[in-house]
């Protein structure tokens, strides 16, 4: 025991004795060889300009490889190394020589030298980046670990983002060139080596209130701002028409598309998507890819076209067309993308696909729900209030998302809708050059590159806390007063600059916003409660309860709770307006509908009022007999009587009859083959009532509607039901309200019909007789599908009541 408390002693002792040591690079001097100040003169700009904008020192330029009397960076290629001094090639060498676009960095503390050699120009501008990363750099200093020493490569060979200039993006349609510039520029700091952009005439407006530049000048400026960089560039360029057989169309499409290769200075690729949109058959889609080549090798006789399986109609004859066309091995084919509504798993792809035919990654890291990879079993405040495309940093989910994939890919070039994602697509690079990079080393690169150095912990903890803050159930997210405390520290010893910076002010608005929707959370089901102990109360008439608990309900905006909270939101979305164009409201900033708007969100009722306020106004008008029945109804919606059973599938106990496939979401994130939690409701406007400090209608139906139990396309939903009464007769009662409106069949799983096929979307209440020849042994199991080449299907509640 004495030994080991000696040992314990002994490392606490240690720990605090240690200290990091440093080189100063104050007063650096940056060395290049003469005969590569052309080929480095964006790699050494970028190295001064990001020094001197963060300290106020701009780093001289020289081509002594001797060295100056101060501190030195040294940026080499790998095919010159002998032209460094001796006494620090013999260092450099130490390390084990890098690969494609690897470098190799080296602190010197006896030398007051960093060195720099990359395996080519890319290696040394992603060795740069590594550098700024790690440096500390404040007003008037600037200096490196001296212990750093790496030689490391990128895992994948495409590496990159999605930077749409097109209305339906949250902020980058407000992006200036500069801008735009800025934002490549810190991509390729963490190792990209793609951008993807998007031509004029896509699946959206021609234009927005925020742009600058008319669409193609823009698409210019980021495919110049990537040549200067060095970048790969890609073009996603979907088939928006729906005819590319006859004459003049084939004549229009291709006028279009020349226009934008010939303008456009540089492309490596183009990527075509098979849907999502455009909906060709495939042997339409390849003869058309044909005509496209011609063209596209016109004006950049080495790009290739990639083209994904994406589908909104995926039946099983247009995959096996799309795959058998793919292994043709067109000469213009240059791989095939994997991306969001692929139906397809990408293992099961790269068994069809001919092994010499590469695979790339085209990951949603942009939404939280309705995506790729949603967030899983979602509390529904979250849902309703943060919705599909908000501020969401998920680093350990994108972690896992990535390297679940990456195995079957050469790379990714990441689905974004805007900045909301900016976090993820820092994690998603560190990922694509190194998956077993740990997530918290990335976030304390941001922090410590973007926020400062002073914030890399804190700023990386806060980041992290933001993707804790909404897993699990808001009541019990106690963990969200102390993310919003930690934004709060920051937040009052931030620099002006810092409050100005728009990643700073991203990662504060949601640190509010969650604390803000814990805290009505808390509230309004307080008083949902209140509201229901009087409806259940023997005492008053119907018409007197009904107002009493509707005077109770109100005081959700009423007398509202956490006033401050709500005003530091709305100011930072201003904020985010000013520095980023970020569009977060559609009345004010000018946001397309669904598209980053989530601070029209920030009052979503949070209880079932809507519903309860609808029923209860029409209580008001009944006379007494009728307004007691009424009442009574309404609270026992979900009573489903004696012997009855009643499931809504957020509840863990409902989810429980849901019968297991092989995948969850462990191993099927995508949930292509498994159940998941699905948002969102596709009823009828008669559904939707104007509330209080929303400005679109929300849904005036029971709160346990608006989310359901989902499988996507044609897998199978099957609900086991058991310790029912033999010899009992049952009708089952099933509401389906989710978002897609498909056509669905409910059977039992041995056949016996309970309904056929229905037209979902026009009403959620169905009631059905169960055969009596269903129940065998006290059990039966439901199972429901939709029709071939539709998107999937989502089942709200289901009560099995006694029929007898």
């Amino acid at each position: 025991m004495k030994r080991i408390l000696t040992g314990i002693l002994f490392f606490i002792f240690s720990q605090i004795g240690y200290a990091q040591s440093w080189i100063d690079l104050t007063q650096t001097s940056i060395n290049r060889r003469q005969a590569d100040a052309n080929e480095f003169k964006e790699i050494v700009t970028v190295l001064q300009e990001e020094i001197a904008n963060r300290s106020g020192i701009l780093p001289k330029v020289s081509s002594n490889f001797e060295g100056s009397s101060g501190a030195n960076i040294y940026l080499m290629l790998e095919k010159n190394i002998t032209e460094l001094p001796s006494t620090l090639r013999a260092e450099v060498l130490r390390l084990p020589l890098p690969t494609r676009e690897g470098f190799r960095l080296v602190a010197m503390a006896e030398k007051n030298a960093v060195v720099i050699v990359g395996k080519d120009v890319r290696g040394v501008m992603y060795g740069v980046g590594r550098l700024l990363r790690k440096a500390e750099i404040t007003t008037g200093r600037v200096r490196f670990p001296a212990d750093f020493r790496i030689s490391t490569s990128p895992k994948y060979l495409v590496r990159g983002h999605q930077l749409g200039y097109r209305p339906k993006t949250n902020s980058y349609d407000a992006f200036t060139v500069a801008q735009y510039d800025q934002y490549i520029r810190e991509l390729a700091l963490f190792g990209a080596n793609s951008i993807e952009i998007l031509p004029p005439g896509t699946d959206d407006e021609p234009t927005s209130r925020h742009m600058k530049l008319a669409t193609l000048d823009m698409v210019k400026e980021q495919a110049q701002i990537c040549q200067r960089y060095g970048l790969d560039v890609w073009m996603w360029y979907p088939n928006i028409g729906k005819d590319f057989t006859t004459p003049e169309k084939v004549k229009n499409e291709l006028l279009a598309r020349e226009t934008v290769f010939k303008a456009v200075s540089k492309i490596d690729a183009i990527f075509v998507p098979g849907g999502d949109p455009g909906e060709l058959e495939p042997d339409e889609l390849f003869e058309w890819m044909d005509k496209v080549a011609v063209l596209l090798n016109k004006y950049h006789p080495k790009a290739k076209i990639w083209i994904s399986p994406q589908s909104f109609k995926p039946t099983k004859a247009w995959f096996d067309s799309f795959f058998r066309h793919v292994n043709k091995g067109y000469p213009w084919l240059g791989g095939v993308v994997y991306g969001p509504w692929v139906k397809v798993p990408i293992d099961q792809i790269r068994k069809i696909v001919k092994p010499s035919i590469p695979i790339r990654n085209y990951p949603d890291i942009t939404h939280s729900i309705a995506s790729q990879y949603p967030e899983p079993d979602w509390d529904p405040a979250w849902a309703v209030t943060l919705g599909r495309e908000a501020v969401n940093p998920r680093p350990k989910d994108q972690k896992f998302f990535h390297n679940i994939v990456a195995p079957y890919c050469i790379g990714s070039i990441s689905y974004s809708e805007g900045t909301n994602d900016d976090v993820n697509k820092f994690i998603w690079s560190d990922q694509d050059w190194d998956p077993k990079t740990d997530v918290r080393e990335t976030l304390k690169d941001y922090s410590r590159l973007f926020f400062g150095a002073d914030l890399a912990m804190d700023g990386a903890l806060g980041l992290s806390e933001l993707e804790t803050n909404i897993k699990g159930p808001v009541l019990a997210a106690n963990q969200i007063e102390r993310t919003l405390m930690r934004w709060q520290k920051m937040e009052q010893s931030a620099s002006k600059t810092l409050l100005a910076n728009p990643r700073f002010q991203m990662g504060l608005i949601r640190a509010y916003f969650d604390a803000y929707v814990r805290e009505r959370s808390i509230y309004e089901t307080q008083l949902e409660h209140q509201a229901y102990e009087i409806l259940k109360s023997g005492e008053g008439s119907s018409q007197a309860k009904a107002q009493k608990a509707m005077e109770v309900l109100s005081k959700a905006w009423n007398v509202p709770v956490a006033v401050s909270l709500r005003e530091r939101c709305l100011a930072l979305a201003d904020s985010l307006h000013r520095s980023i164009g970020a569009q977060l409201t559609v009345a004010k900033h000018g946001a397309m509908p669904g598209r980053g708007n989530f601070i029209d969100n920030l009052d979503y009722p949070l209880n079932d009022a809507p519903w309860l306020m609808r029923e209860l106004k029409k209580v008001e008008k009944m006379d007494p007999a009728q307004g007691q029945q009424a009442l009574a109804r309404l609270l026992s919606r979900t009573y489903p009587g004696k012997g009855g059973i009643y499931d809504h599938f957020m509840n863990p106990t409902s989810r429980a009859r849901v019968l297991p496939t092989k995948y969850n979401w462990n191993n099927d994130p995508e949930s292509l083959q498994s159940s998941r939690i699905g948002y969102g409701m596709n009823l009828p406007k008669d559904y939707f009532d104007s509330f209080p400090r929303m400005s679109t209608p929300v849904p005036a139906v029971p709160r346990a509607w608006t989310s359901q139990i989902e499988v996507l396309y044609d897998n199978v939903l099957k609900i086991k039901y058991d310790q029912l009464e033999k010899g009992a007769k049952y009708k089952v009662k099933v509401v389906y309200s989710g978002r897609f409106k498909s056509n669905l069949r409910m059977m039992t799983s041995d056949g016996l019909l309970i309904h056929d096929y229905i037209k979902l979307g026009e009403q959620p209440e169905y009631e059905f007789e169960v055969p009596h020849q269903a129940i065998k042994n006290g059990e039966v199991i439901f199972q429901w599908n939709c029709k071939e080449a539709e998107r999937g299907l989502q089942v709200a509640e289901v009560s099995l009541i006694r029929a007898d």
